[in-house]
């Protein structure tokens, strides 16, 4: 299973949030290249960094926190948060990012984002689809959309997408357990995508039920950060 886990920055430091609410916000550490190096050095490939104050202000602002990282370490790093221009995707990609997710431009510039799957291949491109029940929720989660989300994933497979973050919102930084059953219906309906779930996991018995369901990947955030999971359990799920 591929283990991801993630830094959400506000600020330059490492926070999470509960349900998406900047109100409801923890701060753990304010060197996440520390946190960053902790992972990489424990075997840990990738990382999901997550730009919030770039997600709320529609366009990048912690892009010398994914440059440090990326020039410090040798994690595969996908970016995402504030990306909602062709000069937002370059910033990303020239400060280190191996891959990008797009979200809120995806539901609102789906053309922008054809363009962006032509110039820079499927392989860069990771669709992000945050969920509210099964609509879709954009710009930092502040804002709900009209896009139900088996359309949304459909549709951009149908233009090249082959990877699909899926967070839903309820659950994210509550560490209340994933939405199994949502992973469940999106792998049934979707066997062609490699999807990444999100939000929720609350202990080491969550990511091994996610991989029993049979999803090929999974964001872990809160519950490292509060030690329900070790930094060994991270590594030894990414490394078998």
């Amino acid at each position: 299973m591929e283990l991801v886990p993630a830094i959400d920055i506000i600020g330059g430091e490492c926070v999470r949030l509960a349900k998406g609410d900047y109100a409801q916000k923890t701060t753990y550490s304010s060197d996440p290249l520390s946190i960053a190096r902790n992972f990489y050095d424990n075997g840990i490939k990738r990382l999901h960094l997550v730009d919030l104050d770039g997600a709320k202000s529609k366009h990048i602002v912690n892009y010398k926190v994914l440059e440090t990282i990326a020039s410090k370490t040798g994690l595969i790093i996908d970016f995402g948060g504030g990306i909602k221009s062709k000069q937002d995707i370059e910033i990303a990609f020239d400060s280190g990012a191996a891959m990008v997710t797009v979200g809120s431009i995806a539901v609102t510039n789906p053309e922008l984002v054809g363009t962006w799957l032509q110039d820079y291949t499927p392989e860069k491109i990771i669709l992000g689809a945050d969920v509210k029940g099964e609509n879709i929720a954009i710009n930092g989660w502040l804002e709900s959309s009209d896009s139900n989300l088996y359309p949304f994933i459909e549709k951009y497979m149908s233009m090249g997408i082959r990877r699909c973050v899926c967070t839903d919102i309820s659950r994210d930084g509550m560490l209340s357990g994933p939405s199994i059953e949502l992973y469940k219906k999106m792998l049934k309906r979707f066997p062609n995508l490699f999807l990444t779930a999100s939000g929720g996991v609350s202990c080491y018995q969550d990511l091994i039920d996610l991989k029993e369901a049979g999803l090929p990947s999974a964001i872990v955030g809160k519950a490292f950060y509060e030690g329900r999971i070790t930094i060994e359990q991270l590594s030894e799920l990414a490394n078998n």
